[in-house]
């Protein structure tokens, strides 16, 4: 079928609205069309290193939509069904079997490499192949083909387009301290970077009732939305010593500690700030290497945990994510701002400037 969708042509070109063929569903797969679609710095750090002689590219992977057809091997989703996607796992692996599906053994090559399994691509633009799949969906497109272990069926009457990041941002940052930090209530957590992932892990934490929570974020208006959302401080790192501040404000050092920033210093920084036996989870995946303070981390008992999707299987996790929302104690809308498909160059402009915390395609 032809379908309308943002093509990746090369890292330094912006998106290219364009008419591509679609395949038809195969046995295992689910056809949707896009209601919403988070724009995620993943999308934005695979579209600065796809080569331009690979050819095209659809990325996305927030999205949200109706389900226009199923192929014969699916039973549990149907057409008319509301759906958010997530990321694709194999389900059968070691790490699969033992409920790990976030570190799933063939998680690249189901995720990010922009083919099927089999090495066919999923779109076609006239003869050109157009490399698909990211994330078992591309969602930056009218229609999108996914599978039933990233496939979440959700309320009719839930609005798509907060829905939509779910299955990535907001599962990660809110499933990083969900299931990993797990602050007790009355402790102190910090968290580094104030973008979607950061404010997600904040409001996690503020749900489970922390005493201190810290922001450390360099933009003035992600600090103020911070303290909003229930932060009880928020510094910014270009002024002080940050380390310093923060054993000032916990007495010693945070209980727990979450990075999504991916830079070494940072990451340094967010370790020492730790207080004994403090956590750190590390989300950002910036730079390859950074330098802690092995004796730093070995005196004071701190452990460094990186984390993948928020450690969580989508199918069972944004459904807790959603009961949250509508609690009101998960307020992502504060931080989500639409924006037309056709306008996608704009939110991605947006979002770099720091104007747009969490920009969402609408269709």
């Amino acid at each position: 079928m032809e379908i309308t969708a943002a093509l990746t042509n090369a890292p330094d070109a912006p998106f290219e609205i364009a008419e591509v063929e679609l395949d038809d569903p195969r046995d295992d797969e689910i056809l949707v069309r896009m209601v919403a679609a988070g724009i995620c710095h993943t999308d934005l750090g695979v579209k600065a290193a796809w080569p331009a002689e690979a050819g095209p590219l659809v990325l996305g992977h927030e999205g949200a939509g109706v389900v226009e057809a199923v192929g014969a091997d699916v039973s549990d989703i149907r057409p008319g069904d509301h759906v958010r996607l997530s990321y694709r796992s194999c389900r059968s692996c070691a790490s699969c079997v033992a409920g790990h599906v976030s570190y799933c053994e063939r998680f690249r090559e189901l995720n990010a490499v922009g083919v099927r399994p089999d090495g066919s691509t999923t779109m076609r633009r006239g003869e050109t192949p157009v490399h698909g799949n990211f994330f078992g969906q591309s969602s930056f497109a009218s229609h999108a083909l996914a599978y039933a272990s990233n496939t979440v069926k959700v309320d009719p009457d839930l609005d798509l387009t907060v829905a939509a990041p779910l299955g990535c941002g907001i599962q990660t940052g809110a499933g990083a301290v969900l299931n990993v930090l797990e602050p007790a209530a009355g402790s102190s957590f910090v968290v580094f970077g104030a973008g979607g992932v950061g404010l997600a892990g904040l409001m996690a934490a503020v749900h489970l009732g922390v005493e201190t929570a810290i922001v450390v974020d360099p933009v003035e208006g992600r600090r103020e939305l911070a303290l909003e959302l229930g932060a009880t401080h928020a510094l910014d790192p270009r002024e002080g010593d940050v380390v310093a501040a923060i054993a000032d404000l916990t007495g010693g050092g945070a209980g727990s500690a979450f990075d999504t920033t991916g830079i070494p210093a940072v990451i340094a920084d967010a370790t020492r700030a730790l207080g004994r036996l403090g956590t750190i989870a590390l989300v950002g995946t910036g730079e390859a290497l950074a330098t802690l303070d092995i004796k730093d981390l070995i005196r004071s008992g701190k452990s460094v945990r990186g984390v993948m999707e928020g450690d969580a299987d989508p199918v069972r996790f944004v459904p807790q994510l959603i009961e949250l929302v509508q609690q009101g104690r998960l307020p992502i809308d504060r931080m989500i701002v639409s924006y037309p498909f056709a306008d996608i160059n704009r939110a991605v402009a947006d979002a770099g400037s720091g104007a747009t915390i969490k920009p969402v395609l609408t269709f």
